[in-house]
């Protein structure tokens, strides 16, 4: 008897699936970790053979943990990270793999906006012309690695490499994901020849547009002997990560927006028709949803600065849970907690991988600004925290300014396990949070859409209703707000005026001698 679920989340640092049953509880759950290479500044790359055998390493985990019988499980759907370009041959190896992180594609940028002005690209989109999108990877590989470029048969995304690998019979690309190629028409839902010819892109390189929670395949015997699941179990197309977890959250009607703080950071909210902002800086994509769409404040790094903290300064705090077997994040988080609201007047500005919603600048790099001699390391990790919320609260500002009704906000992602990052989060936004008791949205939203694919909910509002369920609410803290509100004055301040004398290009130039 078929009495279980299954979501697979291929994230940028590390994978994890989880088993569910219909109610949405979970009966087990594994994770890996992996990595990305940094060749030169501002270049982000990824080995995907690595990151498919993690993935395929929790699968197996997640089963044994459940204590099921791999027969049982009625579906499996897949969350991933999104944007990531990957590069096949015609036997369909991996040639190059870039990252969404990466940010080599600026001059890229300016060629596609001569060919069309970036309004117009907006308006056809819902993309505010970047690097992040595919579309500038293609195009710089044909301007970088002509030779590379021209063994390229297939351009697809980490959703359809792993479906493949899954069992599917072809590429399919949930429209989410299509959306951020830069060269989907999300009203029609299909690929733009005129978009498509901004970057030398067609049709037969692309893989095929498929709506979320559709069955596309069974698992291969292959994939049986990989994972563990076993052979003819449906798989079905997910979506990317941010539009899972939109689903894994319950945003499927207004008022209620979803912040996730992981790798990188999102804010979503649902719409109804294709907004396009006068402004041209919020994304707007196709939600998982038919004929809904989602309003996306997009943050380039969030969580993985904090890791960055970890690794790079908090030597002493690692060595020390290495060695009394406690968690190092929790051990931070006892000495933020100690820390005075506001860092002592130490501000981070987050753009580790520049500045995206909804400031859209390529070459805006991190800030740490304000420090004393009175500043210890956990001031310096209290700051981390709140810069990257701070980021965040630049996104919810122009969610508002766009007309956006924000009633609560939804927290999900890594960072809910922090109770400190929760409130500064309610402070910060000023508005009421709240946890999920399944924090990990995306992999939850993946076992929805794969309940939905083969009909034991009618639909994703129905899985929702069934499956999602809130935990904890944070209320914000007067005292607190109005410290943040005169940091985040500061934080905008200091934004336009590095960015008026051109600081932050100055310093990206510096930056490409290395």
């Amino acid at each position: 008897m078929k009495k279980y679920l299954c979501g697979i989340d291929v994230g940028t640092t590390g994978a994890k699936t989880m088993i569910f049953d219909f109610a949405g509880k979970v009966l087990g759950s594994a994770y890996r970790e992996y990595t990305c290479s940094y060749p030169k500044p501002n270049w982000v790359e990824q080995d995907v053979e690595q990151v498919l055998g993690k993935t395929f390493e929790t699968c197996k985990e997640s089963i044994q943990k459940a204590g099921i019988m791999p027969e049982e499980i009625a579906a499996i759907s897949l969350s991933t990270q999104r944007t990531t370009s990957i590069f096949l041959d015609e036997d369909e190896k991996v040639l190059k793999t870039i990252s969404w992180q990466d940010n080599r594609t600026g001059k890229e940028v300016q060629e596609i906006a001569k060919k069309m002005e970036p309004k117009e690209y907006y308006e056809k989109t819902g993309l505010p012309l970047n690097t992040t999108w595919i579309i500038t990877k293609a195009l710089w590989m044909q301007n970088n690695e002509p030779k590379t470029w021209g063994k390229v048969k297939r351009v697809v995304q980490l959703q359809d490499y792993v479906l493949r690998h899954l069992g599917a019979d072809n590429y399919y690309v949930d429209y989410p994901d299509a959306c951020l190629f830069g060269c989907f028409d999300n009203v029609r839902n299909e690929w733009s020849q005129e978009l498509m010819d901004l970057c030398g892109l067609s049709k037969e390189l692309l893989p095929i547009p498929t709506p979320c929670a559709t069955h596309i395949g069974e698992i291969s015997t292959q994939a049986e002997r990989n994972t563990g699941f076993a052979k003819g179990t449906p798989i079905c197309v997910g979506a990317g990560d941010q539009n899972s977890a939109s689903i894994g959250a319950g945003i499927i009607e207004k008022g209620v927006v979803s912040v996730s703080l992981g790798t990188g950071g999102m804010a979503i909210a649902c719409l109804d028709y294709p907004y396009r902002d006068p402004d041209g800086s919020a994304c707007v994509t196709s939600h998982a949803i038919p004929g809904y769409y989602q309003f996306e404040g997009y943050q380039a790094g969030a969580a993985s600065i904090f890791r960055w903290y970890r690794d790079e300064i908090a030597e002493k705090e690692s060595r020390i849970a290495e060695e009394s077997g406690k968690n190092v994040y929790a051990l931070i988080d006892e000495q933020i907690d100690q820390t005075p609201v506001g860092a002592k007047g130490l501000i981070m500005m987050p753009y580790f991988a520049s500045a995206t919603s909804p400031r859209w600048n390529p070459d805006a790099r991190g800030v740490l600004i304000g420090l004393t001699f009175a500043h210890d390391r956990a001031c310096i990790a209290r700051a981390c925290l709140e810069g990257i919320t701070m980021e965040q609260k630049d996104i919810i500002s122009n969610m508002l300014e766009n007309g956006i009704e924000i009633k609560s906000i939804r927290m999900i992602g890594g960072a809910t396990k922090s109770p400190v990052w929760n409130q500064i989060q309610a402070d910060m936004y000023c508005r009421p949070c709240e946890t999920l008791q399944v924090a990990d949205a995306a992999v939850l939203g993946a076992a929805i859409m794969a309940g939905v694919a083969v009909g034991i909910f009618k639909d994703i509002p129905q899985a929702v209703h069934s499956m999602i369920k809130t935990d904890k609410r944070y209320d914000p803290i007067e005292e607190n707000v109005e410290i943040y509100n005169q940091g985040y004055e500061i934080y905008c301040s200091l934004y336009e005026g590095l960015e008026s004398k051109q600081v932050f290009q100055k310093i990206a130039r510096l930056q490409e001698k290395y």
